[in-house]
């Protein structure tokens, strides 16, 4: 199966009907991207720096104000309509979509802004369940179309973390930062490197000539979460014997290979290899921003299949599914660079290729991963876009 995206002009025409049909007045639009993350895995946690990118998937959200107190969100995904007063949101997470909503509107009103009641119709263009984001686009998308309509001047940054802090108390799950900050501060063609301590980010320009392909594994392995979080726990002992060393380390991220290849010998192998894939992945992440910034499309390609390598063999997150995906991409010509992308044990590849073979090489991951797994993999050509904005976008003069 593959997946390219609607005009943008296509999409939010059709949003902006729907919601007539709907509510019976006209609305403003909002959208925010999905992403994937080219490189830097596992590096967030660390303090260290990861280059994801922000996706032409995106979700889209009509929005038009209420005389009450009430938000009243419809999603076309799930077909399904909630209604939610602006001054009961408090709650636990409810595993259901409109925790995102809730969320996003208790945050923003305890951090002082005032919103109005809106109606609310959601088109979701990110694949859910996928690795690309939905959750956060769909945070960001929803923050940016509650503030406008409350006439709220909302600094991005603050809209970034104020999103993360509603993922995080009412959805349930303690993400990083990079999936909102990328949503909010990605960029047409783009990749974006961020420091994940600091929050400094710089856009650096993919070639024209390539495209991203994200190839969907169609499995997901249950041990996901507990995995997870041992390689977190593995992270945090190799810091702190580090540091009864090298007192000036605080996260992996200070660290150098020459640091962890000095002290080896006071680490477990496992906890040795779990601090070896985090350092040398964000050497790899500054190496691949060197790539982009003199158009070194095989460079880069190179420090993806680097990367994998250090995700399968040092930290240990991929699977043989990945691994196959992977090894079918490496072998295709006019592919530059593969790599599993987000938590592992399943989900996604991206990968790095010449435009013009785009096409066949999805038709060669399709037939070949299908004939050795019976599995039909997911596909979607992906190009870097921009991040939140209201749409139309207005004409700069």
């Amino acid at each position: 199966m593959t997946s390219r995206v609607l005009s943008p002009e296509a999409a939010g025409d059709r949003l902006a009907a729907q919601f007539r049909e709907m509510f019976g007045s006209n609305a403003r639009i909002f959208r925010a991207p999905g992403r994937v993350n080219l490189i830097g895995e596992h590096t967030d946690y660390n303090d260290g720096f990861v280059m994801p990118a922000a996706l032409e998937f995106y979700t889209w959200v009509a929005a038009a104000k209420r005389a009450d107190r009430i938000l009243e969100a419809y999603s076309e995904h799930f077909d399904e309509k909630i209604s939610l007063s602006l001054d009961r949101l408090d709650g636990p997470p409810r595993k259901h979509w409109s925790d995102f909503i809730r969320g996003v509107a208790a945050v923003l009103q305890d951090a002082g802004y005032k919103l109005a009641g809106a109606n609310l119709v959601i088109h979701g263009k990110v694949p859910l369940g996928v690795g690309l984001s939905s959750s956060a686009s769909l945070e960001v998308a929803t923050g940016l179309a509650l503030t406008s309509l409350a006439g709220a001047d909302v600094p991005r940054l603050d809209l970034v973390k104020l999103c993360q802090k509603a993922e995080h108390e009412f959805v349930g799950t303690r993400c990083g930062i990079m999936d909102q900050f990328v949503a909010v501060y990605g960029a047409t063609g783009h990749a974006l490197m961020l420091d994940c301590r600091s929050l400094e980010y710089q856009l650096l320009p993919l070639p024209h000539d390539v495209r991203l392909v994200v190839c969907n594994s169609m499995v997901r392995h249950e041990l996901a979460s507990g995995e997870y979080n041992r390689r977190r726990a593995d992270c945090e002992k190799g810091v702190k014997l580090l540091q009864t060393h090298l007192p000036e380390i605080h996260a992996l991220r200070d660290a150098r290979l020459a640091d962890l290849e000095a002290w080896k010998h006071v680490l477990q192998a496992t906890v040795y290899r779990r601090c070896r894939h985090v350092i040398t992945e964000n050497q790899r992440v500054l190496a691949a921003a060197r790539a982009l910034q003199s158009g070194d499309a095989g460079r880069f390609g190179c420090l993806m299949h680097e990367s994998h390598a250090s995700l399968r063999d040092d930290y240990e997150v991929s699977c043989k599914e990945l691994d196959l995906l992977v090894d079918l991409a490496s072998s295709y010509s006019g592919v530059y660079g593969a790599r599993m992308t987000g938590g592992g044990f399943g989900g996604c590849t991206v990968n790095l290729l010449r435009a013009e073979a785009s096409d066949s090489f999805e038709q060669h991951i399709v037939r070949a991963y299908r004939d050795a797994t019976g599995i039909i993999p997911e596909t979607y050509v992906c190009e870097p876009g921009q991040g939140a904005q209201a749409w139309p976008p207005r004409v700069q003069r």
